[in-house]
């Protein structure tokens, strides 16, 4: 059993490794963790090209949905997204932002950060910012951003309920989220949970649906909204590395499923009432 740090390590190689590959690479693998499929076409991306502020360069083919078109995102808005890749999200964000507005992107990989600050100084954007963090323990002051998006990041970290509390940490209050990231209904097979190789791909590190928006609530959150939700289907070629043919039947046929969702959620602008010892500190 691989501890948390261990996994992170894990994440900070992968996604390394990743900033350096092309973008039909990433979309024809899980999460750009490797070439493991033969069947190039998307596995969990959705199509960015339409929305304005986009840039092909910051485009890696990572993601699982498009939380800043979901973000409502104001003019003058200061937007973090977290685990910022190449900065697509952000460039996207900007856009809604306006150049009153000021987005961070938040990667602690840093071939991520480094290509990030390129490709804003392609743009000429002065009011887009990188910085190199765990998400977990954000570089950045308390009730600094009035959104934050992410984009198929929170299930690759090991301790969601500490991410959900930095968000609930930086946010002002009355500012909100929209975050993409993969669930699972059902829980999927041992040979799947366990390959580091998957958990690096997006797979293993997803949790329960269920426990996902329960952590939500339980940060104190209100007006948890899922704004969109899909099916993820992983190739056969994918799946057989992992499973022999009865299982794989098993779990095709069964009620197991692997979803994309997007989750909107607020901070509150009252003060939330401490439900435990220590819970205020």
């Amino acid at each position: 059993m691989q501890t948390e740090q261990e996994l992170k390590e894990l994440v900070r190689q992968k996604y390394s490794e990743i900033a350096l590959q092309d973008k039909d690479t990433n979309q024809s693998s899980c999460c750009g963790a490797g070439g493991c499929s033969t069947e190039v076409y998307n596995i969990m991306t959705d199509d960015y090209s339409n929305l304005k502020g986009y840039n092909p360069d910051a485009d890696l083919g990572l993601g699982c949905g498009l939380p800043t078109q979901y973000a409502k995102i104001e003019k003058g808005d200061t937007v973090i997204d977290l685990g910022s890749g190449a900065g697509n999200d952000c460039f996207i964000a900007r856009n809604e932002a306006g150049e009153t507005g000021r987005v961070i992107g938040i990667d602690f990989t840093s071939a991520m950060i480094e290509k990030a600050r390129v490709n804003a100084e392609k743009l000429g954007f002065n009011n887009v910012e990188f910085r190199q963090g765990d998400i977990e323990k954000m570089p950045v002051t308390s009730n600094i951003a009035d959104v934050i998006v992410s984009n198929c990041v929170l299930n690759l970290v090991p301790n969601k309920d500490g991410v959900f509390k930095e968000i609930f940490r930086v946010l002002k209050p009355g500012g909100h989220f929209s975050i993409s990231d993969v669930v699972l209904v059902g829980n999927l097979p041992d040979a799947l949970r366990k390959d580091a190789e998957m958990y690096a791909g997006c797979v293993s590190g997803a949790i329960q649906k269920q426990v996902y928006l329960e952590l939500i609530h339980a940060n104190g959150f209100k007006n948890v909204t899922i704004q969109k939700e899909k099916p993820i289907v992983v190739p056969d070629d994918i799946l057989k590395k992992y499973l022999n043919e009865k299982e794989l039947t098993g779990f095709k046929n069964g009620n197991t499923g692997i979803f994309s969702i997007t989750v909107y959620a607020e901070k509150p602008t009252e003060k939330v009432a401490c439900c435990a010892p220590g819970c205020c500190d």
